[in-house]
């Protein structure tokens, strides 16, 4: 954003920078837990679960990237060091879980890591909203696309 845009940004772009990054570390955290437990998971039919966690990962990492970019654009730089991330983001990581064929536990770990990250979009659009569009379109993008996982895998649980 050049300097106009940030000008009539109608909010502290400290305060939603410090926002961002937090978002920007919870995005790493997940992308790095569905990564890991897709890599992992065993058991019965654990192909379509193996499936939906890449997929969730991917959409993470792409959830980061486009923060990056934005927190780049408003001026400022994401979190440099991976160390910081826990620290840095709005919870703590979650542990998957060691029996790696207990689906039910990894699919509620995700609905847990989705439904977090639900009232993170949620509180920051509701910031932006009127006050800075570019952001509040993006963090409504992230946040539509955060419902739709959630609901995934609380729909996986049912079954």
């Amino acid at each position: 954003m050049g300097k106009q845009a940030r000008a009539i940004a109608d909010l502290s772009l400290k305060d939603l920078m410090k926002d961002l990054n937090k978002a920007y570390c919870d995005e790493w955290l997940a992308f790095y837990l569905y990564w890991y437990m897709a890599q992992t998971v065993s058991g019965r039919n654990y192909e379509g679960i193996k499936g939906a966690l890449e997929k969730l990962a991917k959409e993470e990492f792409e959830h980061a990237t486009e923060l990056a970019d934005l927190i780049t654009k408003l001026g400022d730089v994401p979190v440099a060091n991976p160390m910081e991330l826990e620290k840095g983001a709005n919870a703590p990581y979650l542990i998957p879980p060691k029996n790696t064929a207990d689906i039910n536990r990894i699919i509620r770990i995700v609905a847990e890591a989705e439904a977090g990250a639900i009232e993170v979009y949620s509180k920051l659009a509701k910031k932006t909203f009127g006050k800075d569009t570019v952001t509040y379109q993006l963090v409504s993008h992230i946040l539509s696309e955060e419902v739709d996982h959630e609901e995934m895998f609380e729909n996986l649980l049912e079954r």
